[in-house]
């Protein structure tokens, strides 16, 4: 096959070009898909007060203030479980510090004995050999230990919050303004395709479907994460951990993240049961539980609905997922599966794209 060497080159700058963008304007974008996809999922609601007759301004005010609404209802059931485990916190550090304190001293009694044994059999060596045993050269390890200034993580840690907070507000208003303008900016892009009819047809089929798919997958994501945060409550009230209404909607929420979150969660959890209850096995229990749940949500669940929306290749949103996630971190392991989505409705329509549609699907 020939090769254009040239547009071989310049189409490796131009997407070198393209990620160095995305990294940098990493706030704009996250912040722009993040307003997208909160738009996508809230519109069938406006949608369907248009068909009752109510305004759409009047309407995305109403589903706005109602959504705001039930999550701060939800954040206040949960403040005094959650005041609780951040009251918990020094504790179960000093708990935990403790533990790897112990775990330390066994394992260097055990490497001290076997330092014995082996010089031991040495010398006996030597001694059969006839020779001198040789004598080990002392060592000096120098442990420079950095100094920590707590007032430079709380700063740290504040304008993290501030920049979080101020993310919040711009996703906030940006969902707003794209539920008001409605389908807007769709009649814009049909406009500018051209005044060909074929090209405005491919064009409203691509928008349809993307619109379609992108319901369906956050659709998923809501029955999934709310199967997860049940089916973990349930856990962990058997089990008997305190607070497992907070831990069950952490859960939840951090199973949107994927590979990464239940990680986290099993860490956190077990952490948490290993301080209650003082004992390995109850935090490898809780641990266990809680990795389990995300399994089986994630094996069956998931696979079977994601199936449903969009016939994708495993292998290719696993390397979309990694891409993304080194690209903007957690933010890009949880918009990387949309993003995919988005790229292979496009590319089944497009003729020149078809190539990365056949590495998208199964």
């Amino acid at each position: 096959m020939p090769v254009n060497a040239r547009g071989l080159a310049l189409t490796t700058l131009a997407v070198i070009a393209v990620v160095g963008a995305l990294e940098l304007a990493q706030a704009f974008f996250v912040s722009l898909l993040l307003g997208i996809l909160a738009a996508y999922t809230l519109n069938p609601l406006i949608a369907y007060l248009e068909r009752l007759r109510i305004p759409r301004l009047a309407g995305t005010v109403v589903v706005m203030v109602s959504v705001l609404g039930l999550l701060a209802v939800g954040v206040y059931a949960l403040r005094g479980q959650a005041q609780a485990i951040v009251e918990q916190l020094p504790e179960a550090a000093k708990t935990f510090s403790t533990a790897l304190a112990r775990l330390s001293a066994d394992a260097g009694g055990n490497l001290q004995k076997m330092q014995s044994a082996a010089a031991e059999v040495e010398k006996a060596t030597a001694r059969a050999a006839g020779s001198p045993p040789a004598k080990q050269a002392a060592t000096h390890v120098v442990v420079d230990a950095p100094g920590f200034k707590l007032g430079n993580l709380l700063l740290v840690g504040s304008m993290g919050a501030a920049g979080f907070l101020g993310q919040v507000v711009m996703v906030v208003f940006l969902t707003f303004f794209l539920l008001l303008g409605g389908d807007m900016f769709k009649r814009k892009l049909v406009r500018l395709t051209g005044p060909t009819l074929s090209n405005k047809k491919i064009t409203v089929q691509i928008l349809d479907d993307i619109n379609d798919t992108i319901q369906k997958y956050m659709f998923m994501l809501l029955v999934t994460n709310v199967l997860v945060a049940l089916l973990a409550w349930l856990a962990f009230r058997w089990i008997g951990l305190e607070n497992a209404g907070a831990w069950a909607v952490a859960s939840g929420l951090l199973h949107v993240v994927p590979y990464l979150g239940p990680g986290v969660t099993a860490a956190a959890t077990a952490m948490a049961a290993f301080m209650q209850f003082e004992s390995f096995p109850a935090a490898l229990l809780v641990a266990g539980a809680s990795l389990a749940i995300a399994t089986f949500v994630g094996t069956f669940v998931t696979t079977w609905m994601t199936g449903r929306i969009a016939s994708m290749n495993s292998a290719a949103v696993f390397i979309a997922l990694l891409f993304f996630g080194w690209l903007w971190g957690i933010w890009g392991m949880l918009l990387g599966i949309p993003i995919v989505v988005i790229g292979k409705v496009v590319a089944e329509h497009v003729e020149q794209l078809q190539p990365v549609a056949e590495l998208l699907g199964e």
